[in-house]
């Protein structure tokens, strides 16, 4: 089976979640194929399900202090708590049919957490693993991979935060996903050096393809206009 990649760059997160919810209705329609969208976000704060509740304990900083730094706050209907995302950060959306996949949701967030515990063994030898308490992919110093999805008719939508050369400070502002006695870490804080972009790219694409045996087929961001399109005309 094939998947297609897009490389998003630098985009909004709402305008990000307006384009998901737009190709994740075309793919319930199967109108088009598995799409995994890559992408950075300015700095935003996302709240899943479980932390709606509860916000105003898990976000540490004011209104007016979000404001001042330009700051989005959204409420979202993927699973987790609150999280950030910010420069540096490789986002990762897939858009997959999960009736082609098992329809198995539980081993569909195994195999996205085991893409970034194959990566970071395989391309810098650093041991990452799993916490049975907390979905994410952890090393000894902190969190380096968040994950949170929403499935909706087995297509899903939202996915994976990982940090590579993200400003950690940042995660101040939160109790990252609500827990308050786990650190947040990134591969620049491991390494000790910035980590060309093109490079992370490549070894994402690579170790996702091969955990879910898939064909990546490269597009531009035309063929998602293209699509777009068809949704349009499908609302017309």
């Amino acid at each position: 089976m094939e998947i297609q990649i897009c490389n998003l760059g630098k985009i909004s997160y709402g305008n990000a979640l307006e384009l998901q919810r737009k190709l994740l209705a075309l793919r319930q329609q199967q109108k088009i194929e598995d799409l995994l969208l890559l992408l950075e976000h300015p700095p935003v704060l996302t709240i899943g399900k479980k932390g709606k509740n509860n916000k105003t304990t898990n976000i540490l900083v004011s209104d007016k202090f979000l404001r001042e730094q330009q700051v989005e706050v959204f409420e979202t209907d993927r699973g987790g708590d609150v999280t950030y995302h910010g420069p540096g950060q490789l986002i990762g959306y897939p858009i997959m049919d999960l009736t082609n996949h098992g329809k198995d949701i539980r081993k569909f967030v195994h195999n996205i957490e085991q893409v970034f515990i194959d990566l970071l063994r395989n391309y810098w030898e650093i041991t990452a693993f799993r916490d049975p308490e907390h979905t994410g992919v952890w090393l000894e110093h902190g969190k380096i991979t968040a994950i949170g999805f929403a499935i909706k008719r087995w297509v899903t939508m939202h996915g994976f935060a990982f940090n590579v050369n993200t400003n950690l400070s940042h995660f101040s502002w939160i109790n990252p996903c609500g827990i308050t006695d786990r650190d947040v870490t990134s591969l620049q804080a491991i390494t000790g050096q910035y980590i060309s972009w093109d490079l992370i790219i490549q070894q994402v694409i690579e170790s996702f393809c091969n955990v879910f045996n898939l064909q990546p087929i490269t597009i531009e961001q035309e063929q998602i206009k293209s699509y777009l399109g068809s949704y349009e005309d499908e609302k017309a």
